[in-house]
């Protein structure tokens, strides 16, 4: 910590987990760099922190499936104790009148769990896996790729020649699945598949978490794509508690960067990027201090960087007002909650493994849909979608003995809400009501909590709009067009400004992969100005 006698190669605004694997990768091929993080912690909303006297949680991201395998390994996470815990069943739905789903545990026991709605549901769902996992292999295969940049000269042409032969091989019927996927909205979608309300909700959960939209909303289906592309020790579509919480990865990465001679300074929040020409050229942060450098690298997202950062008359009058018009805010609402004794669900009383699942209280499409339109109308939905993960079931670093932590992440809430002290307390108190509906006693075993509404989250975490991803995963706002056309190969509309966080390709989660990505472009345009 502290201050560099000399200016650093880079500066990168943000120690979230894409600053630091940006960190890392530009500093291992020789540069100096110096992370400038807001917070007394690195780590962004990937963080472990303690909420309640003895009582810690991953307080913002909260679990993991995202996490590239490429970046696992090239910062040696494992070495230095990286662990999951897969879930034994992917997720569990409490339904109305006692009954309930469990997702996941092999392809037989799901389908003898959809039989028990629709036979039809059950001899569809092979089919259904083989579709989605043909589909999040091309996205496997593009998430480490700069996506084409348009009007990216030479380089953007090769990327999307090379981009273009990958897609042509694709046949037929992925490419109409991709269409559906990026287009429909999860209803129309996953109603070409399943007839049940139940194992329709099981997989049009993913098409809602952190997409402030109905399940009819079009282009809603790629969410729930988004969620599946991912990886825990190898096995893939899996999610899964990481020992020590979320902040443990971020610490790694910190070690990571710490040995190859990163400077990470706390306490220090940039106020402005300096801009001189048209080129970025330094930063001033809160405190006064201007600190310069020929790259500054932001892993904020757009709408801070170029809504609060940037001075808006340094930047092209276009882009200027189509980053007005980028759209934040994903509805989410982030509880944490301790725990004197383990939650018992009157559909599935007592312990066991659905208990390490996701709990997900959101029993049809119609039920996600009436969440979003009440929160529209009145700023949140008074039976709102909740996920409950209860992570010292396998982590008892966590919570004294006996105690346990429980996440809840809930949607829909209005980001656009001034939520008040007075507004926060009521909607966790419509969470807790919801919760308690279905584990009678869960609001009495409840011994303390933390409430992260929309304001929360970005006042905390400067997510704006509280937008775990950092900008809408919509289709004008993924792949070439995350965040515009043109600027989608993690360059900025100045030169010597670069982008390495979520609302770059390929969007939210953690994934490390824009910070791979921003890093692999930056050396890129190190070596073409040597040669």
């Amino acid at each position: 910590m502290g201050n560099s006698s000399t200016s650093p190669d880079a500066i990168i605004i943000g120690g979230g987990h894409n600053g630091l694997t940006c960190a890392f990768y530009l500093a291992r091929a020789g540069l100096k760099v110096r992370v400038l993080e807001a917070r007394h912690v690195a780590g962004g909303a990937a963080v472990t922190q303690e909420f309640h006297p003895g009582f810690r949680n991953s307080v913002a991201s909260y679990t993991v499936s995202l996490l590239q395998p490429q970046v696992i390994a090239d910062l040696g996470l494992v070495r230095r104790g990286y662990r999951v815990i897969e879930r034994p069943v992917s997720n569990f739905l409490p339904l109305p009148h006692g009954d309930h789903l469990i997702l996941g545990g092999g392809l037989e026991r799901t389908q003898a769990a959809f039989a028990r709605f629709s036979k039809r549901d059950a001899e569809a769902l092979p089919a259904y896996y083989a579709m989605l996992e043909r589909v999040a292999d091309v996205l496997r295969d593009l998430a480490l790729r700069p996506p084409p940049n348009i009007g990216g000269g030479v380089a953007g042409l090769v990327e999307a020649l090379t981009t273009g032969r990958l897609l042509s091989r694709l046949s037929r019927e992925v490419q109409r699945d991709m269409l559906d996927l990026f287009t429909r909205s999860a209803r129309e979608f996953l109603s070409q598949w399943f007839e049940s309300a139940p194992v329709q909700a099981a997989f049009g959960f993913d098409a809602v978490v952190g997409n402030y939209a109905s399940p009819d909303t079009p282009g809603s289906a790629y969410v729930l794509l988004h969620h599946v592309f991912g990886e825990v020790n190898g096995n893939k579509g899996s999610w899964g508690h990481v020992l020590g919480g979320m902040g443990s990865i971020t610490r790694m990465m910190a070690e990571a960067c710490a040995e190859q001679g990163v400077e990470i300074t706390l306490n220090a929040p940039v106020e402005q990027v300096l801009v001189e020409q048209g080129r970025a050229v330094g930063v001033q942060l809160a405190s006064g201090e201007a600190l310069r450098s020929p790259r500054i690298i932001a892993n904020v997202g757009p709408k801070l960087l170029y809504g609060r950062l940037v001075p808006e008359a340094a930047l092209p009058q276009d882009f200027a007002r189509r980053m007005r018009g980028y759209v934040t805010g994903s509805g989410s609402f982030r509880m944490n909650v301790a725990l004197d004794r383990l939650p018992s669900f009157a559909s599935l009383p007592g312990d066991g493994e659905h208990l390490r699942a996701g709990i997900v209280i959101a029993p049809s499409l119609d039920y996600m849909d009436r969440a979003f339109t009440d929160a529209r109308a009145h700023g949140w939905s008074r039976e709102p979608i909740v996920e409950m993960l209860i992570p010292s079931i396998v982590d008892d670093s966590l919570a004294p003995a006996g105690s346990h932590v429980a996440s809840l992440f809930c949607q829909q809430f209005d980001p656009a809400l001034d939520w008040t002290p007075e507004q926060e307390a009521a909607a966790a108190d419509t969470i807790i009501a919801t919760v308690e509906a279905h584990a009678p006693g869960f609001r009495a075993s409840i011994l303390g909590k933390q409430v992260l509404s929309p304001k929360g989250l970005e006042r905390t975490f400067g997510l704006i709009g509280g937008d775990i991803f950092h900008g809408r995963m919509s289709l004008d706002q993924l792949w070439s067009a995350r965040p515009v056309l043109g600027h989608a190969d993690y360059r900025g509309p100045l030169k010597g400004l670069y982008m390495c966080g979520s609302g770059t390709h390929p969007g939210g989660g953690v994934t490390g992969a824009p910070g791979h990505n921003a890093a692999r472009v930056i050396l890129s345009d190190r070596r073409w100005r040597r040669s």
